[in-house]
């Protein structure tokens, strides 16, 4: 630390910090709800498809691939490949997910503060 620099303050480590600050908004826990499910739904159908492709390639070539097999492969492929092709649906539950937790603090820093007595009115 330099004699330059306040003592509270901490150097920045030269990373973007990649969680935004969101507010907490009533019905976010839906809309992470509906969110989850499209992500997860996307997520499955695009494992299906994958085993489905290497069963009737395997097929097309000859080869008898077990269903098990195919499935088995589908996940390993499915996993790096889904990060990539459902970029957008993964940041909207990440984004989801960070209002639900903005709301549910802010509850807490409420309940928390009446506890002690506090108004909470005051901010």
């Amino acid at each position: 630390m330099s004699t330059n620099e306040p003592a509270g303050k901490k150097r920045s480590s030269g990373k973007k910090d990649r969680t935004p600050q969101v507010e907490p908004s009533p019905g976010a826990g839906r809309r992470l709800a509906i969110d989850l499910v499209l992500f997860t739904g996307a997520r499955i159908a695009l494992v299906i498809a994958l085993a489905a492709g290497i069963y009737l390639i395997g097929q097309a070539v000859g080869i008898d691939v077990p269903i098990l097999v195919a499935a088995f492969f589908a996940v390993i492929i499915a996993l790096p490949l889904g990060m990539l092709l459902f970029k957008g649906l993964r940041e909207r539950v990440n984004a989801g997910i960070a209002t639900v937790d903005a709301g549910r603090k802010a509850q807490r820093e409420n309940l928390s503060s009446r506890l002690r007595g506090e108004d909470g009115t005051d901010k």
